[in-house]
């Protein structure tokens, strides 16, 4: 059985209930789950707006960091049973859910460090980027070096 019950790039707002859904499992113990959303600065300065974009192979890339999370944190005899992602791509506003990822496992310790490994290798490896706008009329990318 696939241990990755859900993994996308959506335009449309994603839902944490249907993340969680995603990794419901009876096998599980213990289910961990990050939310990431839109703030109003970044670095001290005001955002005003933002959009996230992904090269076409973000998917697969999300999928492969999905995969090698699993491996590595159920490699100690005690499985991940499911994760689940969903990143946000388009026009944002501030408050907007941006990304959710989840992990169930038999146990709290393995559902705590799997959902830690699944976001930050995400942000870390997959193609995603950040365009901000600022008040005081600026922009940056984010991720894109």
């Amino acid at each position: 059985m696939d241990a990755i019950s859900l993994v996308g790039l959506r335009e449309t707002p994603i839902s944490a209930d249907e993340v969680l859904a995603a990794v419901g499992e009876p096998r599980a113990g213990g289910t961990a789950f990050f939310i990431g959303t839109v703030r109003d600065h970044d670095h001290g300065r005001a955002v005003a707006r933002l959009a996230y974009s992904a090269h076409p192979r973000a998917e697969g890339e999300m999928r492969r960091v999905m995969e090698k999370v699993v491996a590595d944190v159920s490699g100690g005899g005690r499985p991940v049973w499911r994760v689940a992602a969903l990143h946000r791509v388009g026009e944002l506003e501030i408050g907007d859910t941006a990304v959710v990822v989840a992990a169930a496992a038999g146990h709290r310790d393995e559902a705590f460090d799997a959902c830690r490994r699944l976001i930050d290798d995400i942000k870390a490896e997959v193609p995603v980027w950040k365009h901000q706008e600022f008040t005081d009329g600026g922009a940056e990318w984010v991720g894109a070096e």
